[in-house]
Protein backbone atom coordinates (compact mmCIF):
# COMPACT_ATOMS: atom_id res chain seq x y z
CA UNK A 1 0.00 0.00 0.00
CA UNK A 2 2.36 2.48 1.02
CA UNK A 3 4.96 1.61 -2.10
CA UNK A 4 1.87 2.51 -4.14
CA UNK A 5 1.31 5.86 -2.57
CA UNK A 6 5.01 6.13 -3.23
CA UNK A 7 4.80 5.21 -6.83
CA UNK A 8 2.01 7.34 -7.36
CA UNK A 9 3.55 10.31 -5.83
CA UNK A 10 6.42 10.35 -8.01
CA UNK A 11 4.25 9.41 -10.77
CA UNK A 12 2.35 12.45 -9.90
CA UNK A 13 5.39 14.87 -9.40
CA UNK A 14 6.90 13.75 -12.82
CA UNK A 15 3.70 14.28 -14.57
CA UNK A 16 3.39 17.69 -13.49
CA UNK A 17 7.07 18.53 -14.20
CA UNK A 18 6.51 17.33 -18.08
CA UNK A 19 2.94 18.93 -18.38
CA UNK A 20 4.33 22.23 -17.04
CA UNK A 21 7.04 22.26 -19.47
CA UNK A 22 5.10 21.32 -22.39
CA UNK A 23 3.22 23.45 -24.79
CA UNK A 24 0.10 22.54 -22.43
CA UNK A 25 -0.75 26.11 -22.25
CA UNK A 26 -0.18 26.81 -25.96
CA UNK A 27 -2.58 23.76 -27.40
CA UNK A 28 -5.35 24.43 -24.93
CA UNK A 29 -5.89 28.27 -26.18
CA UNK A 30 -5.85 26.73 -29.77
CA UNK A 31 -8.49 24.40 -28.78
CA UNK A 32 -10.36 26.88 -27.45
CA UNK A 33 -10.40 28.86 -30.24
CA UNK A 34 -11.53 26.04 -32.49
CA UNK A 35 -13.92 24.83 -30.17
CA UNK A 36 -15.97 28.36 -31.10
CA UNK A 37 -16.29 27.14 -34.46
CA UNK A 38 -17.29 23.45 -33.81
CA UNK A 39 -19.60 23.64 -30.92
CA UNK A 40 -22.49 24.42 -33.44
CA UNK A 41 -21.93 22.16 -35.10
CA UNK A 42 -21.32 19.29 -32.53
CA UNK A 43 -24.22 20.34 -30.44
CA UNK A 44 -26.60 19.98 -33.12
CA UNK A 45 -25.25 16.37 -34.39
CA UNK A 46 -25.98 15.39 -31.09
CA UNK A 47 -28.97 16.87 -31.33
CA UNK A 48 -30.41 15.07 -34.15
CA UNK A 49 -28.91 11.68 -32.78
CA UNK A 50 -29.63 11.80 -29.63
CA UNK A 51 -33.42 13.63 -30.14
CA UNK A 52 -34.16 10.50 -32.91
CA UNK A 53 -34.86 9.10 -29.63
CA UNK A 54 -36.32 11.59 -26.77
CA UNK A 55 -37.25 14.49 -29.51
CA UNK A 56 -34.88 17.43 -30.35
CA UNK A 57 -36.75 19.72 -27.70
CA UNK A 58 -36.29 17.54 -24.99
CA UNK A 59 -32.46 17.55 -25.40
CA UNK A 60 -31.78 20.86 -26.32
CA UNK A 61 -33.32 21.27 -23.14
CA UNK A 62 -30.88 18.92 -20.94
CA UNK A 63 -27.99 20.30 -22.97
CA UNK A 64 -29.51 24.10 -21.95
CA UNK A 65 -29.53 22.91 -18.22
CA UNK A 66 -26.06 21.04 -18.27
CA UNK A 67 -24.32 24.20 -19.74
CA UNK A 68 -26.23 26.70 -17.22
CA UNK A 69 -24.87 24.26 -14.42
CA UNK A 70 -21.55 25.19 -15.68
CA UNK A 71 -21.52 28.28 -16.65
CA UNK A 72 -24.32 29.95 -16.44
CA UNK A 73 -27.89 31.41 -17.85
CA UNK A 74 -26.35 33.67 -19.85
CA UNK A 75 -23.70 31.39 -21.54
CA UNK A 76 -26.66 28.81 -22.32
CA UNK A 77 -28.76 31.49 -23.91
CA UNK A 78 -25.35 32.72 -26.05
CA UNK A 79 -25.18 28.55 -27.07
CA UNK A 80 -28.96 28.38 -27.75
CA UNK A 81 -28.59 31.33 -30.16
CA UNK A 82 -25.46 29.38 -31.92
CA UNK A 83 -27.25 26.62 -32.57
CA UNK A 84 -30.30 28.65 -34.10
CA UNK A 85 -28.09 30.18 -35.95
CA UNK A 86 -26.12 27.16 -37.51
CA UNK A 87 -29.78 24.99 -38.19
CA UNK A 88 -29.37 24.07 -41.90
CA UNK A 89 -32.55 24.05 -44.29
CA UNK A 90 -33.56 20.49 -44.10
CA UNK A 91 -36.37 20.64 -47.03
CA UNK A 92 -33.99 21.33 -49.83
CA UNK A 93 -31.76 18.74 -50.70
CA UNK A 94 -28.93 20.03 -52.05
CA UNK A 95 -29.06 22.87 -48.73
CA UNK A 96 -29.51 19.84 -46.69
CA UNK A 97 -26.52 18.28 -48.02
CA UNK A 98 -24.01 20.81 -48.22
CA UNK A 99 -25.31 21.76 -44.71
CA UNK A 100 -24.53 18.12 -43.32
CA UNK A 101 -21.29 18.22 -44.71
CA UNK A 102 -20.02 21.34 -43.42
CA UNK A 103 -21.64 20.73 -39.93
CA UNK A 104 -20.11 17.14 -39.50
CA UNK A 105 -16.48 18.65 -40.62
CA UNK A 106 -16.76 21.67 -38.37
CA UNK A 107 -18.35 19.59 -35.45
CA UNK A 108 -14.85 17.27 -36.22
CA UNK A 109 -12.49 19.57 -36.35
CA UNK A 110 -12.24 19.93 -32.64
CA UNK A 111 -11.41 16.71 -31.89
CA UNK A 112 -9.04 16.22 -34.93
CA UNK A 113 -7.17 19.04 -33.15
CA UNK A 114 -7.06 17.46 -29.69
CA UNK A 115 -5.72 14.27 -31.58
CA UNK A 116 -2.92 16.22 -33.05
CA UNK A 117 -1.83 17.42 -29.62
CA UNK A 118 -1.95 14.49 -27.92
CA UNK A 119 -0.16 12.80 -30.84
CA UNK A 120 2.73 15.54 -30.43
CA UNK A 121 2.57 14.58 -26.39
CA UNK A 122 3.52 11.02 -27.64
CA UNK A 123 5.93 12.46 -29.99
CA UNK A 124 4.05 10.24 -32.79
CA UNK A 125 3.06 11.69 -36.40
CA UNK A 126 1.30 10.42 -39.30
CA UNK A 127 3.35 8.20 -41.48
CA UNK A 128 3.99 10.19 -44.52
CA UNK A 129 2.61 7.89 -47.05
CA UNK A 130 -0.48 7.23 -45.58
CA UNK A 131 -0.85 11.14 -44.91
CA UNK A 132 -4.64 10.60 -46.95
CA UNK A 133 -5.88 7.54 -45.35
CA UNK A 134 -5.07 8.99 -41.76
CA UNK A 135 -6.56 12.21 -42.43
CA UNK A 136 -9.71 10.50 -43.44
CA UNK A 137 -9.60 7.92 -40.31
CA UNK A 138 -9.00 10.55 -37.78
CA UNK A 139 -12.19 12.80 -39.36
CA UNK A 140 -14.03 9.16 -38.65
CA UNK A 141 -12.23 8.99 -35.32
CA UNK A 142 -13.78 12.44 -34.47
CA UNK A 143 -17.24 11.55 -35.73
CA UNK A 144 -17.09 8.68 -33.65
CA UNK A 145 -16.18 10.61 -30.21
CA UNK A 146 -19.46 12.83 -31.08
CA UNK A 147 -21.61 9.75 -31.37
CA UNK A 148 -20.47 8.74 -27.99
CA UNK A 149 -21.17 12.07 -26.55
CA UNK A 150 -24.42 12.08 -27.89
CA UNK A 151 -25.25 8.16 -26.45
CA UNK A 152 -24.08 8.78 -22.95
CA UNK A 153 -26.03 12.27 -23.08
CA UNK A 154 -28.96 10.24 -23.62
CA UNK A 155 -28.09 7.65 -20.69
CA UNK A 156 -27.80 10.95 -18.29
CA UNK A 157 -30.84 11.87 -19.55
CA UNK A 158 -32.90 8.73 -18.95
CA UNK A 159 -31.42 8.26 -15.29
CA UNK A 160 -31.92 12.30 -14.28
CA UNK A 161 -35.43 11.73 -15.64
CA UNK A 162 -35.98 8.46 -13.52
CA UNK A 163 -34.03 9.94 -10.59
CA UNK A 164 -36.42 13.15 -10.70
CA UNK A 165 -39.62 10.93 -11.04
CA UNK A 166 -39.00 8.85 -8.25
CA UNK A 167 -37.54 11.14 -5.95
CA UNK A 168 -40.19 12.28 -4.36
CA UNK A 169 -41.89 8.85 -4.09
CA UNK A 170 -38.41 7.66 -2.37
CA UNK A 171 -38.78 10.77 0.18
CA UNK A 172 -42.12 9.98 1.14
CA UNK A 173 -42.03 6.10 1.34
CA UNK A 174 -38.12 5.60 2.44
CA UNK A 175 -36.98 8.64 4.68
CA UNK A 176 -34.09 10.89 3.27
CA UNK A 177 -31.61 8.68 3.75
CA UNK A 178 -32.45 6.54 0.84
CA UNK A 179 -32.96 9.73 -1.07
CA UNK A 180 -29.47 11.14 -0.43
CA UNK A 181 -28.09 7.07 -1.40
CA UNK A 182 -29.94 7.56 -4.84
CA UNK A 183 -28.28 10.62 -5.24
CA UNK A 184 -24.92 9.50 -4.94
CA UNK A 185 -25.62 6.92 -6.98
CA UNK A 186 -26.41 9.39 -9.66
CA UNK A 187 -23.54 11.29 -8.66
CA UNK A 188 -21.18 7.85 -9.40
CA UNK A 189 -22.99 7.27 -12.00
CA UNK A 190 -22.81 10.93 -13.85
CA UNK A 191 -18.37 10.52 -12.70
CA UNK A 192 -18.52 7.01 -14.25
CA UNK A 193 -19.52 8.17 -17.72
CA UNK A 194 -16.75 11.27 -17.39
CA UNK A 195 -14.09 8.80 -16.53
CA UNK A 196 -15.52 6.44 -20.08
CA UNK A 197 -15.28 10.13 -22.15
CA UNK A 198 -11.54 10.61 -20.90
CA UNK A 199 -10.55 7.35 -20.93
CA UNK A 200 -11.67 6.67 -24.53
CA UNK A 201 -9.98 10.03 -25.42
CA UNK A 202 -6.61 8.91 -24.11
CA UNK A 203 -7.17 5.01 -26.05
CA UNK A 204 -8.81 5.81 -29.11
CA UNK A 205 -7.61 9.99 -29.93
CA UNK A 206 -3.75 9.52 -30.14
CA UNK A 207 -2.24 6.94 -32.84
CA UNK A 208 -0.53 5.08 -30.24
CA UNK A 209 -1.53 1.13 -28.95
CA UNK A 210 -1.38 1.17 -25.47
CA UNK A 211 -3.00 -0.96 -23.13
CA UNK A 212 -6.15 -0.24 -21.37
CA UNK A 213 -4.70 -0.29 -17.46
CA UNK A 214 -2.78 3.11 -17.79
CA UNK A 215 -5.31 4.36 -19.84
CA UNK A 216 -7.53 3.73 -17.01
CA UNK A 217 -5.69 5.23 -14.21
CA UNK A 218 -5.34 8.66 -16.44
CA UNK A 219 -9.12 8.68 -16.30
CA UNK A 220 -9.68 8.38 -13.22
CA UNK A 221 -7.14 11.05 -11.82
CA UNK A 222 -8.75 13.84 -14.84
CA UNK A 223 -12.33 12.62 -14.34
CA UNK A 224 -11.22 13.41 -10.06
CA UNK A 225 -9.97 17.10 -11.33
CA UNK A 226 -12.49 17.67 -13.94
CA UNK A 227 -14.95 17.05 -11.01
CA UNK A 228 -13.56 19.00 -8.74
CA UNK A 229 -12.65 22.12 -10.59
CA UNK A 230 -16.32 22.11 -12.62
CA UNK A 231 -17.42 23.29 -8.62
CA UNK A 232 -14.25 25.71 -7.93
CA UNK A 233 -15.20 27.18 -11.25
CA UNK A 234 -18.33 27.30 -11.26
CA UNK A 235 -18.21 28.76 -7.81
CA UNK A 236 -15.81 31.14 -8.90
CA UNK A 237 -17.74 32.42 -12.46
CA UNK A 238 -20.83 32.88 -10.04
CA UNK A 239 -19.57 34.98 -7.41
CA UNK A 240 -16.63 37.28 -9.36
CA UNK A 241 -18.13 37.25 -13.07
CA UNK A 242 -14.49 38.00 -14.87
CA UNK A 243 -16.36 38.24 -17.97
CA UNK A 244 -18.12 41.03 -16.81
CA UNK A 245 -15.68 43.71 -18.50
CA UNK A 246 -16.02 41.96 -22.12
CA UNK A 247 -19.69 43.02 -22.43
CA UNK A 248 -21.48 41.04 -25.28
CA UNK A 249 -18.48 39.33 -25.87
CA UNK A 250 -18.50 38.17 -22.20
CA UNK A 251 -19.94 34.95 -22.94
CA UNK A 252 -17.77 33.52 -26.04
CA UNK A 253 -14.98 34.22 -23.34
CA UNK A 254 -16.38 32.43 -20.43
CA UNK A 255 -16.41 29.34 -23.22
CA UNK A 256 -13.43 29.90 -23.85
CA UNK A 257 -11.96 30.01 -20.45
CA UNK A 258 -14.22 26.29 -19.66
CA UNK A 259 -12.40 24.74 -23.19
CA UNK A 260 -9.00 26.13 -21.72
CA UNK A 261 -9.45 24.78 -18.59
CA UNK A 262 -10.72 21.16 -19.21
CA UNK A 263 -8.27 20.94 -22.19
CA UNK A 264 -4.84 21.71 -19.67
CA UNK A 265 -6.92 18.65 -17.63
CA UNK A 266 -7.20 16.37 -20.52
CA UNK A 267 -3.26 17.03 -21.49
CA UNK A 268 -2.26 16.93 -17.74
CA UNK A 269 -4.82 13.13 -17.82
CA UNK A 270 -2.80 12.44 -21.14
CA UNK A 271 0.55 12.95 -19.94
CA UNK A 272 0.07 10.93 -16.54
CA UNK A 273 -1.43 8.08 -18.48
CA UNK A 274 2.12 8.53 -20.74
CA UNK A 275 4.55 8.37 -17.52
CA UNK A 276 2.08 5.63 -15.76
CA UNK A 277 2.74 3.48 -18.54
CA UNK A 278 6.56 4.24 -19.11
CA UNK A 279 7.27 4.11 -15.42
CA UNK A 280 5.36 0.30 -15.14
CA UNK A 281 7.00 -0.91 -18.10
CA UNK A 282 3.56 -1.59 -20.31
CA UNK A 283 4.13 -1.27 -24.21
CA UNK A 284 3.80 1.27 -26.10
CA UNK A 285 3.96 1.33 -29.90
CA UNK A 286 2.76 4.25 -32.49
CA UNK A 287 -0.35 2.86 -34.88
CA UNK A 288 -0.61 1.37 -38.09
CA UNK A 289 -0.79 4.70 -39.92
CA UNK A 290 1.75 6.80 -37.36
CA UNK A 291 5.45 6.69 -36.68
CA UNK A 292 7.70 7.73 -34.02
CA UNK A 293 7.87 11.50 -34.25
CA UNK A 294 11.31 11.53 -33.09
CA UNK A 295 13.43 8.06 -32.78
CA UNK A 296 15.98 9.60 -30.22
CA UNK A 297 12.46 10.37 -27.98
CA UNK A 298 11.45 7.33 -28.19
CA UNK A 299 14.65 5.84 -26.92
CA UNK A 300 15.24 8.07 -24.35
CA UNK A 301 12.44 7.30 -22.65
CA UNK A 302 12.90 3.66 -22.65
CA UNK A 303 16.28 4.61 -20.97
CA UNK A 304 14.35 5.76 -18.14
CA UNK A 305 14.77 3.15 -15.39
CA UNK A 306 10.82 1.71 -14.90
CA UNK A 307 9.27 -0.20 -12.31
CA UNK A 308 7.33 -3.63 -14.49
CA UNK A 309 4.38 -4.79 -12.25
CA UNK A 310 4.62 -8.18 -11.11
Amino acid sequence: MVQNIKFFWEALKETFSEWNSSSASKDSASLAYYAIFSIPGLLIIIIWIAGYFFGEEAIRGQISSQISEFMGPEASKSVESMIAGALIDKKNFIMKAVGVGSLVFGSTTLFFQLQQSLNSLWDVQSAPKKALIKFLLDRANSLGMILILGFLLMITMVLSSLISVFNTLITKYFGFETYMLVELVNFGVGFGFIMLLFALMFKVLPDVQISWKPVWRGALLTAVLFTLGKFLLSLYFSKANPTSAFGTAGTVILIMMWINYSCMLVFFGAEFTKVYAYKRGFKITPSKHAKWSNAKLYEDSHSHKTEVES
